[in-house]
């Protein structure tokens, strides 16, 4: 069974108390998670430590990290190693989010060096892909999509690969209101996981889970949810309100 996830991203956002209280709030609200079910926190690196100490022995829920290096140590000024979130209890990390690739100009071969060191070190990495909405309008979604896939994902084993989840956001639909219908969101989830199966096989594309990010919210999350090629979110602003990722969380299938 595939894991259904809500994955919250912070980006750049709260201070430390606010980031603390805001767990506390969501700790507090009624909120469960089946055995097939994550809640997943990507917060700011310093408040890394603060997020493993404040959800140690919840079940199924994960802190993790926003980015790391493609480099494992070094003269690298500014980066986090793997081996740096390793040391403080990191397990997850978000990998070639949109911003990443639109305003620090991350490409997919240098994401393929991030998913290697990744998974070299068992990390498990949140992908993501997605297109602006230029490529939209001209309905080259799935060609534009399938790129990404294929130039930092298909180098990697069967096994590797059932190692990742994948999170596809609509660029256009981020931080804008704007979210794909859920009819939208499931066409190309479907065409992710046909991809996947053409290379490595029905088995594997049915094994991997494939995350929904463009203003999920608590209003939309249980129709986009309840797509069968879609199992959860990759949420941000709307993660921010611990009465609206409680409600994404409850509304996992």
């Amino acid at each position: 069974m595939r894991k259904q996830i809500a994955a919250a991203n912070w980006k750049m956002n709260l201070t430390l108390q606010q980031g603390e209280q805001l767990l506390n709030d969501i700790i507090a609200k009624p909120h469960s998670l089946a055995a097939n079910q994550l809640a997943i926190f990507a917060v700011p690196f310093p408040y890394l430590p603060m997020a493993v100490q404040k959800l140690s022995g919840k079940q199924n829920v994960f802190i993790a990290a926003q980015n790391c290096s493609n480099k494992k140590s070094g003269a690298y000024t500014g980066e986090i190693s793997v081996e740096i979130l390793k040391s403080v209890g990191i397990q997850w990390v978000v990998l070639g989010h949109s911003e990443r690739r639109e305003y620090f100009n991350e490409t997919n071969q240098l994401l393929a060096e991030k998913l290697d060191i990744c998974l070299a070190n068992q990390m498990k990495p949140i992908f993501c892909c997605g297109e602006p909405l230029s490529i939209r309008e001209a309905n080259a979604q799935n060609e534009f999509v399938a790129k990404q896939l294929e130039e930092s994902l298909y180098h990697l084993s069967a096994e590797q690969l059932q190692e990742i989840v994948i999170a596809y956001e609509p660029i256009w639909a981020i931080g804008t209101g704007k979210t794909a219908s859920s009819a939208q969101a499931q066409e190309i989830h479907a065409f992710i996981r046909s991809s996947i199966a053409g290379k490595y096989g029905k088995t594997v594309a049915d094994n991997i889970s494939i995350l929904y990010g463009g203003s999920v919210k608590a209003s939309n999350a249980v129709e986009l949810f309840s797509q069968p090629d879609v199992d959860g979110g990759l949420v941000g602003g709307a993660s921010l309100i611990a009465d609206e990722f409680v409600a994404i969380i409850n509304a996992l299938q």
